[in-house]
C-alpha cells in the first residue's frame, strides 16, 4: 500500500540524486575536498574558455585570411596561366627543353609550427635550393622575355599555394581543436561544476543534520544530568533532615535527662515502720 509506494518514491529519488550529485559519504573532510575540486573545475573552466576565445580570434583571423587569398589566387594563377601561353606563343613548345634542364627540384617547402594557446600549427616556407643555371639560355633566340615572366608569375603562384595551403591545415585544426575545447568547456559549465555544487550542498545540509541532532542528544543528555543531580540534590536534602532530626532528638533527650527531678534520699535517723505481715 502506502509503504510500498512510499519505497517506490525513494528509491526512484536516491537513482535520480546518484546521477545529478557524486555518491559521497558527508564528512568534513569530504567537504574539503570536494572544495578544492571545484577550485580546480573554476580554474580549469577560466584556463579552457581563455583557450577557447584566443583560438577563436586566430580561427577568425585564418577565416578572413583564406578568402582573401582564394579570392587573389584566381587572378595569380589565370596570370600565369596567361603568361605561360605567351611564352609558347613567343619561343614556341619548350616543354622538351624545361624536362630535359630540370633534373633536380630548385624550390623546396620547409615546414614549420606555430604555437597558439597549446595548438601547433603548421606555416610552409618556400626556398630555393640551389641555382637555376640550367636555364639562363631558355629563351635566348626568342622569347626569353616573356619566359622570365612566366617564371616570375608561377613564382608567385606557387608562394600563394604555400601560405594558402598553411591558412587551410591551420583552419582545419583549429576547427577540431575549438570544438573538442567548446565540449569541454560546456561539460564544466554544465556537467561538472552543478555535480560538485549539489554535492556540496548536500554534503552541507547533512553535516547541519548532524549538527542539529548532536545538538539535541546533548540537549537531551544535559535535561536527563539535571534531572538525576536534582533527584540527588533531593536525597540528600531528606537525608539531612532525617539526620538534623535526629541530632535534634538525641539533643532533647539529653537536656531532658539534665532537667529531670530526682527522688528523695531516705532518712536513715527516722524509724521507718514496717508493713504488718499477714500468715
Amino acid at each position: 500500500g502506502i509503504n510500498a509506494e512510499y519505497g517506490i518514491l525513494q528509491g526512484s529519488l536516491l537513482k535520480m540524486g546518484d546521477k545529478t550529485r557524486l555518491n559521497i559519504f558527508p564528512t568534513r573532510m569530504a567537504l574539503t575536498g570536494l572544495k578544492f575540486k571545484l577550485a580546480g573545475a573554476n580554474k580549469g573552466y577560466n584556463l579552457l574558455k581563455k583557450k577557447s576565445d584566443a583560438l577563436t580570434v586566430r580561427f577568425r583571423a585564418i577565416l578572413t585570411k583564406i578568402i582573401q587569398n582564394k579570392e587573389a589566387m584566381g587572378t595569380t594563377l589565370k596570370e600565369a596561366s596567361f603568361s605561360l601561353a605567351a611564352a609558347k606563343f613567343a619561343a614556341g613548345d619548350i616543354t622538351h627543353m624545361v624536362l630535359e634542364n630540370a633534373s633536380v627540384a630548385s624550390v623546396r617547402l620547409k615546414y614549420a609550427q606555430d604555437n597558439v594557446a597549446g595548438v601547433f600549427l603548421p606555416n610552409l616556407k618556400l626556398f630555393t635550393e640551389g641555382t637555376t643555371s640550367n636555364f639562363n639560355f631558355l629563351g635566348l633566340p626568342k622569347g626569353g622575355q616573356q619566359i622570365g615572366k612566366a617564371k616570375e608569375f608561377y613564382a608567385n603562384a606557387l608562394i600563394a599555394l604555400a601560405e594558402l595551403a598553411s591558412l587551410q591545415t591551420s583552419f582545419l585544426t583549429l576547427d577540431e581543436v575549438i570544438k573538442i575545447t567548446n565540449r569541454r568547456v560546456n561539460a564544466i559549465e554544465h556537467v561538472v561544476k552543478p555535480k560538485l555544487e549539489r554535492t556540496i550542498a548536500y554534503v552541507l545540509s547533512e553535516l547541519d543534520e548532524l549538527e542539529r541532532e548532536e545538538f539535541y542528544r546533548l540537549k537531551i543528555i544535559q535535561g536527563k544530568k539535571k534531572k538525576a543531580v536534582a533527584i540527588k540534590n533531593a536525597e540528600y536534602a531528606a537525608q539531612d533532615a532525617v539526620l538534623a532530626e535526629q541530632r535534634q532528638n538525641r539533643a532533647q533527650g539529653r537536656l531532658d535527662a539534665l532537667t529531670a527531678i530526682p527522688d528523695q534520699p531516705k532518712n536513715l535517723l527516722e524509724a521507718e515502720k514496717d508493713e504488718d505481715v499477714v500468715f
